[in-house]
C-alpha cells in the first residue's frame, strides 16, 4: 500500500510542469501581497496599485510632485499612494495640513525609516530619528547652536565675513560665464562647518570640494528608481549594481570624514572649553559613560552629518534659485539693487537689522522660496497610532507626505501662482507674512535651522546683489528647469556676475 501511495505521489509530481509550479508560486506571492497590503475600510482614495511596487511605475520620478497634483485633482485633498510596500497618503490644503500637524501632531511626529535610511543612519541623527533619540538630539542641537552664536551678533558677523569671501571668489570670474553651484555650496557650508567642526574651508580645498560633490550626488540619486526599488526589495537589491550602491558609498565616505574630524578633536579636546558642536557632544558623551542615552559615537557622526547636510543643501539650493531668477528677471533685480542702494549704500555690509527697512528684498527672498519649492512634499512623517483625518482612516505605520507644491501654487492664495512675483509678499509697500507659506514645515518637527537659514539667505543674497549684477551669458538662454532629488534644485547653469562698483 505504501509503495502504491509513493508511486502515486511520484506520478503526480512528474506530471506537474515546472511552469505550472512557477505560476502557482507567483500567484501565491501576489495573493499574499494583496492580502497583506490591501487598503482597509474607509481608506483615502487613490490610483490603482501593482503588487509589491505599488504606484512606483505610475510616478514620473523626474517630476513626482507634479504627477501627484493630477491625482489630487482626481481623488481629492487626501489621497493614498503606495511607494513600493510603503503605504502613504498625501495631505493637500492648509486646513488639512494644520489639522494633521497641530491638532493631531502627537500622532504624526514620527519619521518613517525606509530600508535605505536604515542602512545608512539607523535610528540616529537629527532628521530621521525617532523617540528618545530624536528628543535628546534635537534638544542638544538647538542648545549647542545657541551656545555657538545662533541668534547672536557673533554668528551674524561670521555669515557677513563668509559672504565677502563668496563675493571675492565670484569677483575672480571677472564677469565671465561661470557655474556658481559649488562656490555657493562652499560658502553656505562654511557657516555650519564653523559651528560643527570649528573651521571653514577654502573654495580651492580639493578635499572639501570632493565632499560637497559626494553630498550633491547622494542628494540627487536618492530619488532615483533604483533607490526606491531598494526600499521594496532590499535583500535582493543589495547584491545588484545601481545608483543605490553609489549612494551607500557616498554616505560612507561622508561619515568617514566626520569620524576623522571626531578623532582629531579628541586629541586636544578640553571639556571645560568646547570649541564647537563635536567638542560639546564629546563632553555630553563623557557625562554618560554607561551609554543609557543616545550620546554615543554613532549619533555624534550622524547628527553632525545631518547638520552638515541640512546646513549646506537647502540654503545653497535656494540661493542658486535666487541668482537664476534674478538673471532671468532683470527688472526685479534692479528693484532689489535700488532698495539696497537706498537703505545700505555701497560702503557697509548688510545686516539682519536692515531687513525691516527692505520689504522688497525680503519679499523677493520669500518668493524665491515659494517658486523654488525645494522640498515639494516636505520631509515625510509616519502615523504612530490609528487615526482619522478628513473622515478617512489612516492605519498606524502610514507614511504622510505634505503637498507643499499645491500649497505654494494654490490659485486661491496667490495672485499669479505660476509666475515669479514678489508682490505676493507685499501689501501697501510693506512686507506681508503669508499663512500658506511653509518652506520650513510646522510643529515640533519643523526645521530646527530655520532662524539660521533666514539669516544666511538675507545676508548672502543682499551682499551679492549689492556687489554684482547677474546676467545670462551672451547668446545663452537660462532655463528654469529643475533637477529632482531629495531637494528640487535648478539644472546646471552658467551666468555672468558683472561688478557694480
Amino acid at each position: 500500500m505504501l509503495i502504491t501511495d509513493g508511486s502515486l505521489v511520484a506520478a503526480i509530481w512528474a506530471a506537474l510542469h515546472p511552469r505550472t509550479l512557477l505560476l502557482t508560486a507567483v500567484t501565491f506571492l501576489f495573493l499574499t501581497n494583496y492580502l497583506k497590503n490591501r487598503r482597509p475600510k474607509n481608506h483615502p482614495p487613490g490610483p490603482w496599485r501593482l503588487p509589491f511596487v505599488g504606484n512606483l511605475f505610475q510616478l514620473d520620478l523626474e517630476q513626482t510632485h507634479l504627477v501627484i497634483q493630477q491625482f489630487v485633482k482626481k481623488y481629492g485633498n487626501l489621497i493614498s499612494l503606495d511607494f513600493g510596500n510603503i503605504p502613504s497618503v498625501v495631505v493637500t490644503g492648509l486646513p488639512l495640513i494644520k489639522e494633521a500637524f497641530t491638532q493631531m501632531e502627537q500622532n504624526f511626529l514620527k519619521r518613517p525609516i525606509t530600508p535605505l535610511r536604515e542602512r545608512v543612519f539607523k535610528n540616529n541623527g537629527l532628521i530621521m530619528s525617532n523617540g528618545q533619540t530624536w528628543k535628546e538630539q534635537r534638544r542638544f542641537a538647538l542648545m549647542t547652536l545657541k551656545n555657538f552664536g545662533l541668534g547672536k551678533k557673533s554668528l551674524e558677523q561670521l555669515i557677513q565675513e563668509e559672504a565677502l569671501h563668496l563675493a571675492d571668489a565670484i569677483g575672480e570670474e571677472e564677469g565671465q560665464p561661470f557655474d556658481p553651484h559649488f562656490k555657493i555650496n562652499n560658502a553656505v557650508s562654511n557657516i555650519i562647518c564653523s559651528i560643527t567642526f570649528g573651521e571653514r574651508f577654502g573654495y580651492e580645498d580639493s578635499q572639501f570640494q570632493e565632499l560637497l560633490r559626494l553630498l550633491d550626488e547622494a542628494t540627487c540619486l536618492e530619488a532615483t528608481r533604483m533607490c526606491l526599488l531598494y526600499n521594496v526589495f532590499p535583500s535582493i537589491m543589495k547584491y545588484l549594481p545601481g545608483s543605490h550602491q553609489t549612494v551607500f558609498r557616498n554616505w560612507e565616505k561622508l561619515k568617514l570624514f566626520v569620524s576623522r574630524m571626531m578623532d582629531s578633536h579628541r586629541k586636544d579636546w578640553n571639556p571645560v572649553e568646547p570649541r564647537d558642536f563635536i567638542d560639546s557632544f564629546l563632553t555630553e558623551m563623557a557625562k554618560h559613560p554607561d551609554k543609557t542615552t543616545s550620546f554615543n559615537e554613532e549619533n555624534l557622526i550622524c547628527s553632525t552629518l545631518d547638520l552638515f547636510f541640512a546646513g549646506t543643501e537647502t540654503t545653497s539650493t535656494t540661493l542658486r534659485w535666487a541668482l537664476l531668477y534674478m538673471s532671468v528677471d532683470s527688472e526685479v533685480q534692479e528693484k532689489v539693487q535700488a532698495e539696497i542702494d537706498r537703505v545700505i549704500g555701497h560702503g557697509r555690509q548688510p545686516s539682519t537689522a536692515d531687513r525691516e527697512s527692505m520689504p522688497y528684498t525680503n519679499a523677493v527672498i520669500h518668493e524665491v522660496q515659494r517658486m523654488g519649492n525645494i522640498i515639494p512634499l516636505n520631509v515625510p512623517r509616519e502615523v504612530t497610532a490609528d487615526s482619522t483625518l478628513a473622515g478617512f482612516h489612516l492605519p498606524k505605520g502610514t507614511m504622510v507626505l505634505t503637498n507643499l507644491t499645491a500649497l505654494h501654487r494654490d490659485p486661491k492664495e496667490w495672485a499669479t501662482p505660476d509666475i515669479f512675483n514678489p508682490e505676493h509678499f507685499l501689501e501697501n509697500g510693506l512686507f506681508k507674512k503669508r499663512e500658506s507659506f511653509l518652506p520650513f514645515s510646522m510643529g515640533k518637527r519643523a526645521c530646527l535651522g530655520e532662524q539660521l537659514a533666514r539669516t544666511e539667505l538675507f545676508i548672502f543674497f543682499t551682499v551679492l546683489m549689492q556687489k554684482f549684477t547677474f546676467k545670462p551669458p551672451v547668446n545663452e538662454k537660462l532655463s528654469l528647469k529643475f533637477r529632482m532629488g531629495l531637494t528640487l534644485s535648478p539644472v546646471s547653469y552658467r551666468l555672468c556676475a558683472v561688478p557694480r562698483l
